[in-house]
């Protein structure tokens, strides 16, 4: 039987909560409401004619709430990142991939879980995508046309 000193047992218990606190602050799963305040104080609510319900359902339909989710699109090889699932081929750079860069911002940028800067990326992509929040896939095939007042329901905006 293998006995451990007391400190070394100390410090096996203690790795996993350190990897845990080391590993945070890359990025988080924002609950419906939090998420839902978060993008109005970050101006949101009525951006470029959408409503404040339009973009936390895109939200939940691209991301799952989830800051640092992406995506690996197969048909042509972008990457889609955070939580509006911003692409790379044209929105952010990522490596050496080519981009339009029409964000002028790096792809990890989008992945953390201050989501300012996925919420300045997603104003340039709704004013100037010739389809506003048609530039979304989620948003044409769950938001668009639908009722949206649960999304934000019982979260005080």
């Amino acid at each position: 039987m293998l006995f451990l000193p007391l400190y070394e047992m100390k410090v096996l218990l203690l790795l996993p909560i350190l990897a845990c606190i080391l590993t945070g602050g890359q990025g988080m799963i924002y609950e419906r409401c939090d998420l839902a305040r978060v993008l109005k104080q970050l101006g949101l609510d009525g951006y470029a004619g959408y409503s404040l319900a339009n973009w936390v359902c895109t939200a939940c339909h691209e991301s799952s709430y989830n800051t640092a989710a992406t995506h690996y699109n197969n048909y042509d090889g972008s990457t889609d990142f955070g939580i509006f699932q911003i692409n790379s081929r044209y929105w952010c750079q990522y490596g050496s991939q080519p981009s339009s860069n029409g964000c002028g911002i790096q792809c990890s940028e989008l992945l953390t879980d201050n989501i300012a800067a996925d919420v300045a990326c997603a104003k340039i992509v709704v004013t100037e995508s010739s389809n506003g929040m048609g530039a979304w896939v989620a948003w044409r095939a769950y938001c668009e046309g639908q009722d949206l007042s649960k999304y934000v329901q019982g979260c005080g905006v």
